[in-house]
C-alpha cells in the first residue's frame, strides 16, 4: 500500500520548512512513499522555501506543484487527489503547510494498519485525547457546537469537521463526487457529510494542534454563516446536496505547473 503525502501551502513560507521536517523523522519516513507540495499562487516565497527544504529530504519521491490559478484550499486538494489518482497511490495523507499539526499523531494508527480498514481516517481536535495549544475559548466552543449539528444532521458522530491532519483513500473518489464541492476553505465540510451520506467508512483519531506563528485565513464570522449556509442545504436534500454543484466558480480542470520533482 503506497502512501502520498500532501501538503497545501498558501503564504506559510516561515512554517513550511518545519513542516517538511517533520517527514524526515524515522517512524514517518517509514511509512510513506512520496511528498507533494501545491502551492496556491503564494505571494511571500512560500515555494522557493518548500523546494528548499524538498533537496534535503530523503525519500524516495519529492513533488513541487504550482497552481495555475488561485484555487482555494478545496482546489487544491482536488489538484492532489488528481495527482494520486494518476500515479497510483493507495492512499493520500493531507497534512496543512502551516504547521499546526503533526503528521507522528498519525503514525500509530498507520502502524496498527487502521488506514487499510476504512476509506477516510480523519485527525480530531475535540475527541478524548486530544490537545489544543494556543486555541482561542471560542474557536473551541464554536467547533464543538458545530461538530454537535453535523453529527445530529448527518447520523454519525463527528469529531472534528475538518483538521488539517487527515488520510484519505484514493480509490473513494473514483466517482468524482469531490469535484462538486466548493473550492473554498469549506470544502472538508462538504466532504464530511458526504462522507458520511455515501456511507464510507470513517474513524477519528486524537492529535495535537497548535497555533503559534501562523496567520489563519478564516474568519470565524464568516465562516460560520458559510457552514450553517451548506448544513442548511444538506437539510432540505441529502442526496442532491451530495450531487449539486456547490463551486462559485466551476472548473472543467484544475491545471498547475510542475516546478520540481525529485524521484530516486
Amino acid at each position: 500500500m503506497s502512501i502520498l503525502v500532501f501538503v497545501p501551502m498558501y503564504n506559510c513560507a516561515a512554517q513550511i520548512p518545519r513542516v517538511i521536517a517533520q517527514l524526515a523523522d524515522p517512524e514517518v519516513a517509514a511509512l510513506i512513499d512520496g511528498v507533494l507540495c501545491v502551492d496556491n499562487q503564494s505571494t511571500d516565497g512560500t515555494p522557493e522555501a518548500a523546494q528548499n527544504a524538498l533537496e534535503q529530504l530523503a525519500l524516495p519521491t519529492r513533488v513541487l506543484l504550482r497552481n495555475d490559478d488561485n484555487y482555494g484550499l478545496g482546489g487544491s486538494h482536488k489538484v492532489a487527489i488528481a495527482f494520486a489518482q494518476a500515479e497510483g497511490y493507495d492512499h493520500l495523507i493531507v497534512l496543512h503547510g502551516d504547521d499546526q499539526g503533526s503528521i507522528a499523531d498519525m503514525v500509530p494508527a498507520l502502524n496498527a494498519g487502521h488506514h487499510n480498514e476504512v476509506d477516510f481516517l480523519m485527525g480530531a481536535r475535540f475527541m478524548r485525547g486530544s490537545k489544543l495549544q494556543g486555541y482561542s475559548l471560542l474557536r473551541t466552543v464554536a467547533n464543538h457546537a458545530f461538530n454537535v449539528l453535523f453529527s445530529i444532521v448527518s447520523g454519525k458522530r463527528l469529531y472534528d469537521l475538518g483538521s488539517g491532519l487527515n488520510l484519505f483513500r484514493v480509490a473513494a473518489f473514483a466517482d468524482g463526487f469531490h469535484l462538486r464541492f466548493a473550492d473554498n476553505l469549506t470544502f472538508n465540510y462538504y466532504l464530511i457529510l458526504a462522507v458520511a451520506a455515501r456511507d464510507h467508512t470513517l474513524r477519528f483519531f486524537p492529535l495535537t494542534w497548535r497555533e503559534d506563528d501562523q496567520v489563519s485565513n478564516a474568519r470565524l464570522g464568516r465562516m460560520g454563516i458559510q457552514i450553517l449556509r451548506l448544513l442548511g442545504r444538506r437539510i432540505l436534500s441529502k442526496q442532491t446536496f451530495v450531487s449539486m454543484e456547490h463551486r462559485e466558480t466551476v472548473r472543467a480542470a484544475y491545471p498547475s505547473t510542475e516546478v520540481a520533482r525529485w524521484q530516486t
